[in-house]
């Protein structure tokens, strides 16, 4: 979808000017492998959308062709083209892009385990040149919507809960003063609630400090319960997108990623061939 059209959408968090514009991006490891073919996508700012769809279907990869760290990878963006505030920034290094506010969540909870979690919080602000008092007020902040984390911050990362973690990697990412988080799988190998507290922390987030979010996400039902505007993605591309509420009310959506069937449950046989039956392919 293009800025243009993102503009044109009726959801109030679409209508504002896109933060981020991902323009029909192709991406391809060891010069072979094709991996996304074609993906547009907008993220308006001061918004959350989520990028949805299984496992293996595209989500981190479009997360790390935005944060430029492909390369690490042998891939790289071969079509297309990715704007942040305006301006291109697929040439840009991981570096730059955060400085200029764009941060990346790595899926699995990473830390420093050696690192006690607040030297976790500090390595976030390494990039920032505006004085201690600044920093010492952003881990305030931190503390403010992670307290878990001020009773923990003497503490070994590595031995902390993976509720823990996750809030750690999200509270460094804050600690860089970020204008949008690329969150991957937050949700992952966390309890219900657990999930609960993380999206919801996210949502505080985003609505008193304005940090937008590009959320990529298997948990279809909590992360449409959070976004205002959602992309779907298999086998690379992007199968369908909307806001939100028409997401969740979609029968495609509900049967298929919800887990749930207008003509109640379904057999095994009925699954096992439901790409079949999918009106987007």
């Amino acid at each position: 979808m293009t800025a243009e059209a993102v503009r044109q959408t009726g959801g109030a968090a679409q209508a504002a000017a896109p933060l981020l514009t991902v323009n029909n991006i192709e991406v391809i490891y060891d010069h072979v492998i094709l991996v996304l073919k074609g993906v547009s996508l907008a993220v308006p700012d001061g918004g959350i959308v989520a990028l949805l769809g299984a496992n293996g279907a595209g989500k981190t990869t479009t997360l790390k062709a935005v944060s430029n760290l492909l390369r690490a990878e042998r891939g790289e963006v071969t079509k297309g083209s990715i704007e942040a505030m305006g301006e291109r920034i697929d040439s840009l290094s991981s570096n730059e892009l955060v400085r200029r506010g764009i941060i990346q969540v790595m899926e699995g909870r990473h830390c420093f385990e050696h690192l006690t979690v607040e030297e976790n919080l500090m390595t976030g602000a390494y990039t920032r040149r505006d004085g201690r008092a600044a920093i010492a007020q952003s881990l305030e902040k931190v503390y403010h919507y992670f307290p878990r984390l001020r009773e923990r911050r003497t503490s070994q990362a590595g031995y902390t809960s993976g509720g823990e973690q996750q809030m750690t990697a999200i509270g460094r990412a804050l600690m860089a003063n970020p204008k949008m988080i690329l969150l991957d799988e937050p949700s992952m190998g966390l309890a219900p609630q657990l999930v609960e507290e993380i999206f919801e922390i996210v949502s505080d987030l985003n609505k008193q400090e304005k940090v937008s979010f590009l959320l990529a996400e298997q948990n279809t039902m909590v992360a449409l319960r959070y976004a205002e505007y959602g992309y779907i993605l298999e086998n690379g591309r992007v199968v369908m997108d909307g806001d939100a509420a028409s997401l969740r009310e979609n029968e495609d959506v509900k049967e298929f990623y919800l887990g749930l069937a207008s003509g109640g449950r379904k057999s095994f046989r009925d699954v096992k061939h439901y790409r079949r039956r999918k009106r987007w392919l």
